[in-house]
């Protein structure tokens, strides 16, 4: 007898199943979540950047921690904006308290600015490979420890060890503040965030001059060392604990993540502006524009930077890429950042003389008349950037910029000897904010990079160029007061005897600015020997309106690369 219970036919079995298509539904959807996941995990680092990028040109507001980390930057970036201007106004004070030679003078300097300007491409380059913050931190540490070196100094020696490791320090926080802005946010966003960044810079920018002059008036030179220390105390700390970028891949080795920086590209780059800077500096005051002493190496340093642009289309990672130059928009870029830097330096450096040498005014005084200026630029500077999506863009701004900045350069040619006080301060105004609204030029140069992990480099080249730019306006405004200076006064019928016997040699003319106010002669031969200073102002001031003039050509040639669908870069801000 067969029990019923103990078998079963195939028939029984399938009906025994409680819902197969449930069951194969159930199982198509299992492989589908399984063929997701290895499409996923087999996702390239740009394919996986690409998804990324389309989370995070979604708005969401900023955490607290993006912006405090954002407040530690703008606090180091004002410090090292603030030193950049400082020094030059209190310099002959320093020289005189430690009796420094007039070589000693220059080499305090040009120490500060040399250095910077060789080292900011090499800090973005590093940043690149290492990430940003372990180079921001030595920046940091550079200059922490370059400040306290000048604010103990004994001697002029000393004084420009300090000013060399500040140097260092300051053009990688100059840079590397700017490339993290740019890895923090998108391209559409950042207008916005430039602007907010635009305050601190302006700030210490323009006042470093007027902080310069009350210090080593009221207080003491070594102010201007010890203050960036508080400053550094509120900053570091807040980039420490809340700047959390993403890793980028390291080799285990320290040796392997070495060997994958441009070392000959580094050190070509650095010869090369060095050997060339330094004659430029020094031509017209130290040594002729004619003598071998300028002429040599400033050949050489031009020939090594040809050498080190051919070359750089060699290494795998180069510190300055060829592909930089590919976009017209971005060449222009940095013609115009060139001359910006050019126009902003040497009538930075300038101005205040003008006040001290042709109106008679104090150090403290000349740096109070720029002061409605300095105020109006720092708005004008902040409000330029966030109007940039209203504008439609950057192009009209810029150019807009360059016509504000050559009205103004030009107007203050009305200056003449004993100019009203509404003239004193209101003149520079336009002027100021030319050179305030173009700190917007940053902002195509990041558009015309084709990839987003080329931002840095491409903002340690445009910072370098202005930064160059600014030194070479210098070296044009320096020749050109000596030129001026010595032809026009000697076409006068003043005789240079007794108390102005100083001016026969026109070096002596900046150093002599000081005892005009002084000079026991005639108010007659005054008028005259201030109107010799005056025709010096004048054509520096005509040379720098030319120079805002072909600032406002090349803006032509702009393009309007579009600012949306941009992500940010490798090493974004994680919350």
């Amino acid at each position: 007898m067969i029990h019923s219970e103990a078998t079963s036919s195939p028939l029984t079995e399938i009906s025994a199943i409680p819902d197969r298509p449930r069951l194969e539904q159930n199982l198509e959807e299992v492989e589908g979540v399984e063929k997701a996941t290895e499409t996923r995990d087999t996702h390239s680092p740009t394919e996986q950047n690409e998804q990324d990028d389309a989370e995070s040109t979604t708005k969401k507001p900023k955490s607290l921690s993006f912006k405090l980390a954002f407040i530690g930057l703008a606090a180091s970036l004002f410090v090292f904006q603030l030193d950049a201007t400082c020094l030059s106004i209190a310099l002959p004070t320093i020289a005189g308290e430690l009796k420094a030679s007039s070589l000693e003078s220059f080499w305090a300097n040009l120490a500060y600015t040399l250095c910077g300007l060789v080292m900011q491409p090499v800090w973005a380059s590093i940043s690149n490979e290492f990430g940003r913050k372990p180079p921001l931190y030595v920046s940091i540490g550079l200059f922490f420890v370059g400040s306290i070196v000048f604010a103990t100094a004994q001697n002029m020696g000393i004084i420009i060890i300090g000013r060399v490791l500040q140097g260092l320090g300051g053009g990688g926080i100059d840079v590397l503040v700017q490339v993290i802005l740019a890895d923090m946010t998108t391209l559409e966003e950042r207008s916005t965030y430039l602007g907010l960044m635009a305050i601190p810079s302006a700030v210490g920018n323009i006042m470093g001059p007027t902080v310069g002059a009350l210090f080593a008036t009221y207080a003491s030179w070594r102010w201007i060392g010890w203050i960036n220390l508080p400053w550094l105390g509120i900053g570091t700390p807040l980039v420490i604990i809340f700047l959390k970028l993403r890793p980028i891949p390291l080799d285990s080795t320290l040796v392997g993540n070495l060997k994958r920086l441009d070392w000959i590209g580094i050190a070509l780059l650095i010869i090369g502006i060095s050997i060339l800077v330094i004659p430029m500096s020094w031509a017209g005051s130290l040594y002729p524009w004619s003598s071998w002493q300028t002429l040599l190496p400033m050949f050489l340093g031009v020939a090594v930077l040809i050498a080190f642009g051919f070359y750089e289309g060699k290494p795998t990672d180069p510190i300055v890429p060829h592909r930089i130059f590919h976009s017209k928009t971005g060449n222009v870029t940095l013609l115009g950042g060139f001359l910006h830097g050019a126009v902003l330096v040497s009538l930075l450096q300038y101005l205040p003389l003008l006040y001290q040498a042709v109106e008679l005014q104090s150090a403290i005084l000349s740096a109070v008349y720029l002061l409605p200026t300095s105020i109006i630029s720092v708005l004008v500077a902040a409000v330029s950037m966030i109007l940039v999506p209203l504008f439609g863009g950057y192009v009209w701004l810029l150019r807009l910029s360059w016509v504000v900045l050559t009205l103004g350069s030009g107007l203050l040619a009305l200056f003449e000897v004993g100019s009203s006080v509404s003239i004193c301060y209101g003149l520079p105004i336009l002027w100021g904010q030319g050179v305030a609204l173009l700190r917007l030029n940053i902002l195509p140069m990041q558009a015309s990079v084709k990839n987003v992990n080329d931002t840095g480099l491409a903002i340690g080249q445009f910072l370098t160029i202005r930064m160059f730019g600014g030194l070479v306006g210098l070296t044009i405004s320096s020749s050109i007061f000596n030129n001026v200076f010595s032809r026009t006064i000697t076409d006068t019928t003043l005789r240079l005897t007794g108390a102005l016997a100083p001016l026969e040699d026109a070096s002596n003319a900046v150093s002599f600015i000081d005892s005009l106010g002084s000079l026991h002669v005639p108010i007659s031969t005054l008028d005259q020997v201030l109107g010799v200073y005056l025709k010096c102002f004048h054509t520096i001031f005509y040379v720098m309106t030319s120079l805002s003039a072909l600032g406002l050509v090349s803006s032509i040639f702009l393009d309007e690369i579009n600012l949306k669908g941009r992500g940010l870069g490798n090493q974004r801000f994680e919350d």
